[in-house]
């Protein structure tokens, strides 16, 4: 660099200036920030070929250096992510620091930079001179009304901004050209980097007033916009504080008239709490809880939450038990009268019961067993694989009748979430439990049989795996100490029967899978189809249609006709629709003639 040079921008009226063009400048990358002429700007300075640049100016008498926005925020710069249009800025303060070395730049004039090179592995920059351009005829009405318009709205946008407005003006009446009004005007709004960048490549004085002018008005909105918001919280923390202050007093009312119901309510509440039997760590929480609920005023937020969550404690069979019957012979019966064929899974589930009426038996021979001690443990988890139609839901209920036990379903067909099994936390809104507490919620029991249909079709999606959830309730080693995040406590579900169905075994994940013991439900064989229609599926028909056995004879070969040539399946639902599908027109038959 020449020292012979002076400050471009002390000569940017002058025609000589034109001669000091090209220079050739040390370059600043900036990333995220374009400094306009006319405005100081602080910045920090770390990477080493900006140092090495900054150290280049520092030894000439000008200070000049090329600024000049980044495509990209990559460390590595060169020539392909560095724009053209920049500015020629001086450097009128440098200061270290422990992050690197702070700047304080001020932006003189716009230029070109029409030629990138390293050169001592510095980036420098052969920089050309912009003109910009006034409009043809400078004192046209619609020019100067653009003029004073953006004086106006940046005092206003300063004002807002916490700057007194006497100083405001003070500023913008010192810069009387066009130009420098928009470019120190744009310098302190927040605008986008490449949204700067637009602005400074902007040579046309009109349309860059234009620019600033919307982004001034659209910030300015925003402030409005803010304030609003800002006014009308305070105006409802002021009408929730007010209706916090009636409520005591309504209160107190209350309690000198002796109508304090909400004081009747948490005793009811605490009665009905005291009675559980909760686990230790349970019966913490609780506690903890309704402290927090006693405190609380009805008006409070939280209120409502915690008495929902208390009474939907209150409410889960933490000790409630069904009686369960081990008789071999009326489960067999039972199943018998249910169900026709199926004789491995039958035998199965009587090997099941046998083996607990076994287990508890020697325990109380051996006095093992205590009116307190806690009952049968680690109850196998059944899965039954087959076709639809089989009878694999239906033969979940005969399990729970012949056992004496409630029966719940739940399906998890299409299931996409994981709280489905685990529940909301209390901090979302419309928090509630998961398909498994509310099923013990609502069943009322500790030791129901769960029906768990459709495991195969579980879903998966952002919110979550289901199947994941269900590992930790089908293990019979870890499902004692199940924890629903609504409740926040461990519930133990080692008493709940769970019986699993599935079409395909094969879309079970295999972890999953392995927690559960197979059943497979082979399909229907016709003389079995035969014998299930003549004892279940035409007296149900039959029933449901209006009709009796005296009425209509379904004769066998007809029930033989239907199985072979008009049902392909292995189980037997569709048989069922088609006889329900002929006795349907034997009504319409039966009612036309009577009328």
């Amino acid at each position: 660099m020449n020292d012979e040079k002076t400050d471009p921008a002390l000569q940017s009226s002058s025609d000589d200036a034109v001669d000091l063009f090209p220079l050739r400048l040390p370059v600043l990358p900036i990333r995220d920030l374009v400094i306009f002429p006319g405005v100081t700007v602080p910045i920090l300075a770390g990477r080493p070929r900006s140092m090495r640049a900054v150290e280049r100016a520092f030894q000439e008498p000008e200070k000049l250096i090329f600024t000049v926005l980044q495509r990209d925020d990559k460390d590595e710069v060169t020539e392909e992510n560095l724009y053209t249009t920049g500015t020629i800025a001086t450097i009128d303060q440098k200061q270290r620091g422990l992050a690197g070395t702070q700047l304080l730049l001020t932006g003189l004039r716009r230029g070109v930079a029409v030629r990138y090179e390293i050169e001592d592995d510095q980036l420098v920059a052969t920089v050309t001179e912009t003109h910009e351009v006034l409009p043809e005829r400078p004192q046209d009405p619609a020019f100067v009304a653009l003029h004073r318009e953006i004086r106006e709205r940046a005092v206003e946008f300063a004002e807002r901004s916490g700057l007194p407005r006497d100083a405001a003006e003070a500023v913008l009446q010192s810069v009387n050209e066009p130009g420098q009004l928009a470019d120190l005007v744009a310098g302190y709004l927040d605008l986008e980097a490449t949204e700067r960048q637009v602005l400074l490549e902007t040579l046309f004085i009109e349309e860059r007033l234009r620019i600033v002018l919307t982004q001034v008005q659209r910030q300015l909105n925003v402030m409005e916009a803010q304030d609003d918001i800002k006014s009308k919280v305070a105006e409802e923390i002021g009408d929730r504080q007010r209706e916090i202050f009636l409520r005591e007093q309504l209160k107190a009312i209350q309690s000198e008239l002796g109508e304090a119901e909400s004081e009747e309510d948490l005793d009811e509440l605490r009665e009905k709490l005291d009675a559980l039997s909760l686990p230790d760590e349970a019966r913490k929480e609780v506690d903890r809880e309704f402290s927090r609920l006693q405190r609380m005023g009805r008006e409070a937020m939280e209120a409502q939450v915690l008495r929902t969550y208390l009474e939907t404690i209150a409410e889960l069979p933490w000790s409630e038990r069904s009686e369960e019957q081990l008789d071999l012979a009326r489960a067999s019966q039972i199943l018998e009268e249910d169900h026709y064929a199926l004789d491995d899974v039958k035998d199965r589930v009587l090997e099941f019961l046998a083996v607990r009426q076994l287990k508890q038996s020697r325990e109380a021979s051996a006095e093992e067993r205590s009116a307190d001690s806690e009952p049968l443990k680690k109850i196998p988890i059944l899965l039954f694989a087959g076709p639809p139609g089989v009878g694999k839901t239906s033969i979940a209920k005969s399990i729970a009748r012949a056992m004496g036990r409630k029966y719940h379903r739940i399906s998890l067909g299409g299931a996409r979430d994981e709280a489905d099994i685990r529940g909301h936390r209390r901090t979302y809104v419309a928090a509630m439990p998961g398909r498994i507490i509310q099923g013990l919620k609502q069943v009322g029991t500790h030791n129901p049989v769960f029906l768990l249909d459709e495991i195969d079709k579980l879903g998966v999606s952002y919110q979550g795996n289901p199947s994941s959830a269900l590992l930790e309730v089908l293990d019979p080693a870890q499902n004692s100490t199940f924890t629903d995040h609504y409740l926040g406590v461990p519930f133990d579900l080692s008493e709940v029967l769970f019986v699993a169905t599935a079409n395909f075994v094969e879309n079970i994940p295999a972890p999953l899978l392995d927690r559960m013991e197979l059943v497979d439900f082979s399909g229907y064989t016709e003389p079995e189809k035969l014998a299930i229609a003549q004892r279940y599926l035409l007296p149900r028909q039959l029933d449901e249609n209006g009709l009796d056995a005296d009425t209509v004879r379904f004769a066998d070969d007809a029930l033989q006709e239907l199985i072979s040539h008009y049902t392909r399946e292995a189980g037997v639902r569709q048989l069922e629709r088609e006889i329900g599908r002929i006795l349907r027109k034997a009504a319409r038959k039966i009612a036309t003639t009577e009328t």
